[in-house]
This record gives structure tokens, C-alpha cells and sequence, in this order.
């Protein structure tokens, strides 16, 4: 997936200014960068939600507006931030609208066992029966990614997009959730997955795209994005790098307190 210097624009403000990224498949791409750097709407555009005001986005060498809607969906599936239900679904029954694109009137056996797979990677098999509405919210989560998961379960080189899939998420779920794509990667799936936390973007992401009001501030790999100058430059932050002591990548520490202001209170 190519994204060629595209840029969005809502009436007079631009949401994103000029902005290049390539994602591979065998590959994890994370999106970092402050609160409003334009994250979420570089992954709709990513996705197809939203078209850029200029610039243009390739998936599999064609433009991504040219892909009818079945087709595309069965190459790539996106995990939103926001998820409303209206009925009362039990867990599978979620997880099975991400083979809608697979089959027309009723659920093969086949799709029945890919839901279950699916639910098995994110630890929710025991609860396929449970209503989603009583699932906690780290839960529903994980069972909205079992069903972008079950989407793209058979697609070779598909992507899988994922906005900030880590919401709601205790610690030992959060390395679940990224360990489950890198799985994926290494099976020769593209992700991209924007992300708030550094430290997790440096251990998992092979390739990082920094944002800043908008604008790419770096790109590549994590060790090459993560300097106290780019971190400082995108968050305002003054941070300190060490090395993790057995996985080798970088580990970002803060070396000032941020004291809230007047203003930071007020709002």
C-alpha cells in the first residue's frame, strides 16, 4: 500500500499536508504522534473511508478508489476506534460479519471455524456464546479485532488496519494484541497500526511513520524515528533513549516532569 504525497482538507483547514508512506506486507507499520498530529485521519484515508484532497492511494498497484467495495474488502480489513451495535449479538455472531464478504445467504462450515480460530487468538473462545453488550470494555475490543482478524483470515499479502487497537486494554492484552500482528506479519500481512505508546511501537513496528500537525516529521525504522530531537520536536517532550537491556530496541524515558499549566487545568 502506497500513499503518494496526499493531502486532506476540510474547507479551509488541512488535516494532513503532503504526506508519503509505503506499507509492505510481511511488514507492522506504526503511526505515532501527538494528540490531533492527524493519525486516525491518515488511516481512513488509508482505508478508503475518506478520499485526499490531492495525492492519491495505491493498494496492490491500483488506485484505492478504483477497488469495488467486495473486492477490497476481502484484501483488507480496518479495526475503527469507535464501535456501535445496535443488537445484542452474541460474541461469534460479531465475529462472524467479518466473513460477510465470503459468503451470500448463510454461514458455511468453513466460516464457523475461522470465527472460532479467531476467537481462540484473542483469548475469547470461552465467551463465543456471551452477549457483546455484557463484555467489558477491553473485551469488546478484543472482539471487534477477532472480527477484522476472521475478515482477512485467508487473504494472501491482505492488510489489516487497526486505529488504536489498544484502547481499553490491560498490559498483558496490550502485547497480546501486538504480538498477534507481528503473527501476522511474519505470515506475510501488511498492518498498520496507529499507536500511542512508543516504548509498544518500538518493540513490535519493523517500519514508524511520525506525525506532526499533520506533516510526516520521520519515517523508518524505529531505531532511526525514536531520537530525543524528532520526539522532542513532535511532543514537546524531552526524553532520554536506552537500550532495552534484552530485546534491543530502543526504550524512550521522559527526563523532565510535565507540569500542567494554568491553562492545561482549565481544560
Amino acid at each position: 500500500m502506497i500513499a503518494s504525497r496526499i493531502t486532506y482538507q476540510i474547507g479551509a483547514k488541512k488535516l494532513l499536508h503532503d504526506v508519503s508512506l509505503t506499507a509492505r506486507p510481511g511488514e507492522l507499520l506504526a503511526i505515532v504522534g501527538a494528540n490531533g498530529a492527524g493519525k486516525s485521519t491518515l488511516l481512513k484515508l488509508l482505508s478508503g473511508d475518506c478520499r485526499p484532497s490531492v495525492g492519491e492511494v495505491l493498494f496492490e498497484g491500483k488506485s484505492l478508489a478504483a477497488w469495488p467495495p467486495a473486492a477490497l474488502a476481502r484484501r483488507r480489513a480496518v479495526l475503527t476506534q469507535q464501535h456501535t451495535l445496535a443488537l445484542a449479538f452474541q460474541v461469534r455472531e460479531l465475529v462472524l460479519l467479518g466473513r460477510y464478504p465470503y459468503f451470500g445467504g448463510q454461514p458455511t462450515a468453513h466460516d464457523w471455524e475461522v470465527v472460532a480460530a479467531a476467537l481462540d487468538l484473542v483469548h475469547l473462545g470461552h465467551l463465543a456464546e456471551r452477549a457483546y453488550p455484557t463484555l467489558s470494555g477491553g473485551e469488546q475490543q478484543r472482539a471487534q479485532l477477532a472480527r477484522v482478524l476472521a475478515q482477512v483470515w485467508e487473504a494472501e499479502g491482505g492488510f489489516l488496519l487497526l486505529d488504536e487497537p489498544l484502547t481499553g486494554l490491560d498490559l498483558r492484552h496490550q502485547h497480546h494484541t501486538l504480538a498477534v500482528a507481528r503473527q501476522l506479519a511474519q505470515r506475510g500481512f501488511g498492518v498498520i497500526a496507529v499507536l500511542h505508546d512508543l516504548n509498544l511501537a518500538a518493540q513490535y513496528a519493523d517500519q514508524v511513520l511520525l506525525l506532526r500537525q499533520g506533516r510526516a516529521v520521520a519515517s523508518g525504522p524505529p531505531a532511526q524515528v525514536f531520537t530525543p530531537d524528532y520526539i522532542h520536536l513532535a511532543f514537546g517532550l524531552e526524553v532520554e533513549l536506552l537500550t532495552h537491556p534484552s530485546l534491543g530496541h530502543p526504550l524512550i524515558v521522559p527526563t523532565v516532569a510535565v507540569i500542567p499549566t494554568k491553562k492545561d487545568v482549565a481544560n
